[in-house]
């Protein structure tokens, strides 16, 4: 007995290694089901006349004539949230999906097997994705798949109904295996249906022909109903199912429920109570946090006009504020404070919600980026900004007057993506905000907004009791992309600090004065070059020496004539400098024959 499970388990063992290795036709059939899925959705997303949907159907129709052509036919079991072909699932809905999944459509019509056969022209095709949802252009009533298939009267697809397989499971007491040359695993479902009313044919042809009692005995002991052998391990498949199906999320399963009533309610008071209900399970979604199931919801709900095009003005009203409300303030504070109550929680379909709202919502939109707490949460909605408040951009100008440095900063940096020159006004008023880091990005955006003319407002900022802020002005100004006159340097290169800054940033100070002011500067730079003092000597020297390797990079006769001038008055270390600086400045004018000087 022991020697029988032991071999029992190994064979077990066996056929399950071997149905790991993936069957190179469910492989194919797989590809096939994901591309008809997509091709379905753009299908009635976008009309078959859309470009988009076009290329899908075309290369379905390739895909799917490849596997037929290998493979003969493609045969699926329809269950009610997965297709199976030869025991294996080759089409599984995707969490929260609902009624966009192919599966659900197909066995809430009542299909338990489709088939598709060789020879399956393009044409046939097109009329088959049309019959999967039902054309609102069309003058079809029905909302049937299996009785639009009939109509069409599609020679190549086939298909077996839960109406059939009812009526053949109760037709008789026993249970008939088919002819040996045909396994259930050979055949479909429509073949054995159709084997079954054949054999019931006949049966009832033999008792109509035949009086004797030997007749009747052996029609006792044979039914019309063709079954199946359920082995083991099927049947521990179906219980797997079962229980799958016992643990569905309850929430999913109520919304089915009411999508079916809104897909097939008649009375107008009962749709005007539900439109209501779906209300308020928007904002029970948005309270939780839901967002991918919120994005289901909406979709469902938006595309309510394509599946009931007999909807009521009333209703049509009803659902449109229902979609147009999703940005009313109240709501968009249900999303802040789910958010703020869950910095940590999944934000996945959370940007796709945001991007959903209308343009009324931008304010409210600015209000929860000031109020959420977490970067990542701020970052999501900036982004939705950023589409959305493109044409409508006052709310933010004005949130640029506000307190909160962090708001400010991203209100900024969606103003930069942006890069809209009108903006460099308001934005320049941030110049003595009180926050660095917003002043730092000011200088940002106004290199975007004002890449070169008058760079008088940069000058004020290169005083700035922040350093970054300093050198990024410097920077920009150092780019000779700007002007300015000399008399707005003139107060800060005679302040008493000056000689005591880094010589980093006085050698930044006069590179950005060379590149605004030019020669208007020279004579400044000669003064260094000529004073004699007495009175810190050594720092007044090392500005001379700045200011000689500043003359060198101008290089114009008047930086030349300046420098020559020094060479012969200045001390030694200046005019040490000054030599140097000459050397410079004329290896620069042989390099520029055309203009003689750079500045």
């Amino acid at each position: 007995m022991t020697t029988d499970l032991k071999t029992a388990q190994e064979m077990m063992a066996a056929a399950v290694a071997t149905r790991t290795a993936e069957d190179p036709e469910i492989v194919s059939v797989k590809r096939v089901l994901k591309l008809l899925d997509k091709t379905a959705k753009s299908n009635r997303t976008y009309g078959s006349a859309n470009p988009v949907a076009q290329k899908f159907t075309q290369q379905l129709f390739e895909e799917l004539t490849n596997h037929l052509t290998a493979y003969s036919r493609l045969a699926f079991l329809v269950q009610r949230s997965e297709l199976r072909c030869k025991d294996h699932v080759v089409y599984q809905a995707e969490q929260d999906g609902g009624s966009e999944s192919l599966a659900f459509k197909l066995y809430g019509d009542g299909i338990r097997e489709l088939v598709l056969h060789e020879g399956l022209t393009q044409e046939e095709l097109s009329l088959f994705l049309a019959s999967l949802w039902s054309n609102v252009d069309s003058n079809e009533d029905d909302d049937d798949i299996v009785t639009r298939l009939w109509s069409r009267n599609l020679s190549t697809i086939t298909l077996a109904t839960a109406e059939e397989l009812s009526k053949s499971s109760v037709a008789s007491d026993g249970v008939t295996r088919p002819d040996s040359s045909m396994s259930s695993s050979d055949s479909t479902l429509r073949e054995l249906l159709d084997l079954e009313r054949e054999r019931k044919k006949r049966v009832k042809e033999g008792t109509d022909s035949e009086s004797s009692g030997s007749g009747n005995a052996k029609n006792r002991f044979q039914s019309g109903l063709a079954g199946y052998e359920v082995t083991e391990e099927e049947l521990a498949v179906l219980v797997h199912d079962i229980e799958v199906e016992q643990k569905q999320d309850s929430l999913m399963y109520i919304l089915d429920m009411l999508t079916a009533i809104l897909a097939s309610e008649k009375s107008p008071a009962l749709l005007t109570k539900l439109i209501s209900l779906w209300g308020t399970i928007v904002e029970s979604l948005l309270c939780e946090g839901k967002w991918t199931v919120l994005e289901n919801v909406l979709n469902l709900l938006h595309e309510t006009d394509a599946v009931r095009p007999d909807l009521s003005e009333e209703h049509k009203q009803q659902l449109a504020s229902l979609l147009n409300g999703l940005g009313r303030t109240e709501r968009v504070k249900m999303i802040e404070g789910y958010l703020n109550r869950s910095p940590d929680a999944d934000v996945k379909g959370l940007s796709t919600i945001l991007l959903l709202l209308k343009a009324d919502a931008v304010p409210s939109l600015c209000s929860l980026l000031a109020n959420v707490t977490s970067p990542v949460h701020q970052a999501i909605v900036s982004e939705a900004l950023v589409t959305l408040a493109k044409d409508h951009p006052d709310p933010l100008l004005r949130g640029l007057s506000d307190r909160r440095p962090g708001y400010v900063r991203n209100l900024l940096s969606i103003l930069i993506k942006w890069n809209n020159p009108k903006f460099a006004d308001p934005v320049e008023r941030l110049t003595r905000y009180p926050d660095p880091q917003v002043r730092r990005e000011v200088v940002r955006a106004l290199g975007l907004f004002r890449p070169n003319g008058n760079g008088t407002k940069l000058v004020s900022l290169s005083t700035d009791e922040d350093d970054g802020v300093r050198f990024a002005a410097l920077k920009l100004l150092m780019s000779a992309q700007y002007t300015v006159p000399f008399s707005q340097w003139s107060p800060l290169l005679s302040e008493v600090g000056f000689m005591d800054r880094p010589i980093s940033e006085r050698r930044a100070i006069f590179q950005a004065v060379r590149a605004t002011c030019g020669d208007e500067a020279v004579p400044y730079w000669q003064g260094l070059m000529t004073e004699w003092t007495w009175t810190n000597r050594k720092k007044k020297e090392e500005l001379a020496v700045l200011g000689a390797e500043t003359l060198g990079k101008l290089a114009t006769p008047a930086a030349i004539a300046a420098l020559s001038l020094g060479a012969k008055k200045g001390s030694a270390a200046v005019r040490q400098g000054c030599a140097a600086a000459l050397s410079q400045a004329q290896r620069l004018q042989r390099s520029l024959p055309s203009t003689g000087a750079t500045h």
